[in-house]
């Protein structure tokens, strides 16, 4: 009674009304999120299938270029090959450095790996040629959008993968040739050198020979002590040239340091050079160096 008199049960009904208005609303709401979860759930299920599917477009696509490859390679092959260096190497440079197009009519593109597939660009670009640019990575490969420039060239240091087309081809000395202040070495497991370097010019060098045991004769110790005095042997050896790189690299502050020697030893200081390479220089260690300087700044050449 007393409700009614002050209007309580009009508004009680009128709680009890919005109430359920509020539950329907929110049964629509949570509904429409279900629907919105479901599309976003299709959306992404969608994606992921358009990324397997291009996955497995470019694996095809693989597959096929390494068919083309195979079936090409009695048929198709490079106008020349060859390694060079000194004069002859700066002599190109200074060719291909010459070339001049419309904007975006000269294509440079480094590929990194031959087990990796082409670009669609490059490929499209290359044609025919396509097989034998990936057969010759790590390179750089340089040609025009007239087909006039086709070649390969394989510099001392490789630079990161990138594709552009401009007016002429990028060519950067300091991946061809010595420049600036550089520290170079070569390692042997009984030989070490190293020089410093100012544009291709020795300025200073040190360098030393270790007696490394070679071979085991049949009497004296066994093979096995023999193995571990020869490594212990190596062991002093690569300290030893740690020591002299690290201090020549201090005292020369140079804009990168090269080290190159042989497969089983380079590792070891392998982080202490900025690049390093594989040569089977021989000789005394003054000799080596030099083979292996001449050696690393060497780039070789395909003709397409």
């Amino acid at each position: 009674m007393i409700d009614e008199l002050l209007g309580r049960t009009e508004l009680k009904n009128r709680i009890e009304e919005l109430k359920e208005e509020k539950h329907h609303l929110q049964r629509q709401l949570d509904a429409e999120s279900d629907r919105r979860a479901d599309a976003v759930s299709d959306k992404q299920q969608a994606e992921a299938q358009i990324n397997r599917l291009e996955d497995k477009i470019t694996e095809l696509e693989d597959k096929l270029e390494r068919t083309q490859t195979a079936d090409d390679a009695d048929t198709r092959k490079p106008r020349g090959t060859d390694s060079v260096r000194g004069e002859r190497l700066v002599e190109i440079l200074q060719r291909l450095g010459s070339f001049k197009t419309e904007p975006e009519g000269a294509l440079t593109a480094v590929v990194e790996n031959e087990e990796l597939p082409l670009s669609r660009e490059i490929r499209s670009t290359a044609g025919d040629c396509g097989p034998l640019v990936r057969s010759a990575a790590p390179t750089i490969y340089y040609t025009d959008d007239a087909g006039l420039v086709s070649v390969c060239l394989r510099p001392p240091i490789m630079p990161e993968a990138f594709t552009e087309w401009e007016s002429e081809f990028t060519i950067t000395d300091s991946w061809f040739r010595p420049t600036g202040r550089l520290v170079f070495g070569v390692l042997r497991a009984d030989v070490f050198a190293v020089g410093v370097y100012e544009d291709g010019e020795r300025l200073e060098y040190a360098g030393f020979e270790t007696d490394v045991k070679s071979d085991h004769s049949k009497g004296g110790f066994s093979q096995g002590r023999f193995e571990r005095i020869r490594n212990e042997q190596i062991d002093q050896h690569l300290k030893k040239a740690r020591e002299l790189l690290v201090e020549t690299r201090t005292e020369a502050d140079p804009d990168r340091t090269i080290l190159t020697g042989g497969k089983s030893v380079l590792p070891e200081l392998a982080a202490l050079a900025d690049h390093t390479a594989t040569t089977d220089a021989g000789g005394k260690p003054r000799a080596a160096l030099e083979d292996a300087f001449v050696d690393f700044w060497s780039a070789r050449v395909v003709q397409l």
